[in-house]
């Protein structure tokens, strides 16, 4: 006879937290977030930590290494998707790695013998105002100039002007060479009161850039996540299919953390993944596995190696699993279930392996009520997908603006690899829609806003650590009825006529 669970799968809607006793010294100024990413033993500490805890979702509409530098300067994780080819996302590692170190690789380029229509149409779609002109196009052709805002005025010259007739040209940049330090670099930026320095090969070919704005931006983001060579942290996706040649080129191309990205983790294929990167590296390569929702699922995979556990099947906004398949678990249900026996098996081995609750998120105070169920961080999709950093499109939709998003089990994505039950390289049918999200703007803005929630709802529940958090909290399930008091009734609300996105 079939497992009958006897509580009803809960999301975390159906749950309040329960005000706690908060001291004066419970102020969100006080709160620290930074959350253990991967296991470590008792008395000891997690290799890596996140200054906050929000990472982002190992998926083509989310996370590419835009998204990852934004993530890693509010002290957060981007997990760089792994349906692309190996050589493209190791590329995207590189990009986040040499960004940090303040020598970043050119994507805005262009040749003399383009025109001003060109210029435009590339700061479009990139967004830079600096652009290197090189012989070739390309961020590693021979530098003969670069074009910025000041060099040309769209409503004065003809569309057609050649760039070579309005950059300023390679004899009158001030440059340095490779090899100069990032300290060097900036002080002759100070000294020449430069926006930008090229950084150049001796025979003339561009390396890199070094910005003004970079180093100011370094002073202003002291929350950066960073490695010990001061470059941003970032993860990346693999499955559990081409491991053996795509894990070696993450790992040199400098991923910090790997995750497996699979739509259900109770499996030997993981254990397979796990037991190549132990063979090879030992524990040097932190690899999380996933996603599993009850007991069985966490201990087979915290048995078998896994630095941390993705909780959630079926809860992600654009996933469809529990309507194709009826298999899953309400969000709630799932991380109170395996963050209690994460806790067991701490008593008993003296390993603590973090668990990451991935899904169901739909408001900020899900957060909260994630990291109280026992989640050390939780991921999103739907969320940064919102942003100006995420790689997809902006769109006007009947006068509203919108980006894409779609799942990784969509025809779009065709990541089969995901949804792998060892047959055949295709999908079947689908497990994710396409869709869109509402545009929401700037990530720095709407996680400040967001962490500013959590804090606050921590200082009401007495604690200052999420730790401490999670031993304090009080929860509490809610009707239907007080689900509807919760919000505003009763009142006719005035028109807002600009609402923020939520």
């Amino acid at each position: 006879m079939a497992h009958y669970f006897s509580e009803p799968s809960r999301t975390f809607n159906e749950y309040l937290l329960i005000p706690s006793y908060s001291s004066c010294e419970c102020v969100p100024s006080n709160v620290k977030l930074n959350t253990p990413l991967v296991k470590f033993r008792k008395g000891e500490k997690s290799e890596i930590y996140a200054n906050i805890p929000l990472v982002s979702a190992i998926m083509q509409s989310v996370s590419n290494d835009t998204m990852a530098i934004a993530l890693a300067i509010e002290g957060g994780v981007s997990f760089i998707y792994c349906s692309q080819k190996i050589e493209s996302q190791a590329a995207m590692i590189k990009k986040v790695k040499s960004y940090k170190a303040g020598f970043v690789t050119s994507d805005s380029n262009i040749k003399p013998d383009q025109t001003l229509a060109d210029v435009v149409a590339l700061k479009e779609e990139k967004g830079h105002s600096t652009i290197p002109v090189t012989d070739d196009g390309t961020s590693n052709g021979k530098l003969l100039g670069i074009v910025t805002g000041r060099d040309y005025r769209v409503s004065r010259m003809s569309a057609d002007t050649k760039v070579r007739e309005f950059m300023t040209p390679f004899s009158k940049l001030i440059y340095a060479y490779e090899g100069t330090t990032l300290k060097e670099a900036n002080n002759i930026i100070w000294d020449h009161k430069l926006n930008s320095l090229p950084i150049i090969t001796r025979d003339g070919n561009l390396v890199s850039l070094v910005f003004r704005k970079d180093y100011d931006s370094d002073k202003e983001h002291p929350n950066a996540l960073l490695d010990s060579s001061k470059r941003y942290v970032v993860g990346a996706g693999i499955n559990t299919r081409d491991y053996a040649e795509r894990v070696p080129a993450l790992i040199e191309a400098g991923a910090d953390i790997l995750c497996i990205d699979s739509s259900e983790g109770f499996t030997e294929w993981q254990k397979l993944t796990i037991d190549y990167i132990r063979e090879k590296y030992g524990n040097t390569v932190k690899v999380g596995a996933g996603n599993v929702v009850d007991r069985d699922g966490f201990m087979f995979l915290a048995e078998a190696g896994a630095d941390f556990v993705k909780v959630g099947i079926g809860g992600g906004s654009i996933c469809i699993t529990r309507e194709q398949k009826g298999i899953g678990r309400g969000q709630a249900s799932a991380l109170i279930e395996v963050a209690a026996v994460r806790d067991e098996y701490y008593k008993k081995t003296g390993i603590y392996v973090p668990v990451c609750s991935d899904g169901g998120i739909v408001y900020d105070h899900h957060v909260t009520l994630a990291l109280a169920m026992g989640a050390d961080f939780v991921m999103l999709g739907r969320y940064f997908a919102r942003f100006d950093e995420s790689p997809t499109n902006k769109l006007n939709i009947n006068g509203t603006y919108v980006k894409e998003y779609w799942g990784e089990g969509s025809s779009r994505a065709r990541n089969w690899q995901r949804y792998d039950l060892g047959g055949a390289a295709k999908l079947t049918f689908e497990e994710g829609v396409d869709s869109y999200v509402p545009y929401a703007g700037k990530l720095s803005d709407n996680v400040h806003i967001t962490l500013s929630k959590v804090r606050s709802t921590m200082c009401n529940c007495g604690s200052l650590t999420i730790s401490e958090l999670q031993s304090k909290a009080k929860l509490t399930l809610v009707s239907s009825t007080s689900i509807i008091e919760g919000g505003a009734h009763d009142v006719i609300l005035k028109d807002k006529a600009a609402s923020p996105i939520k």
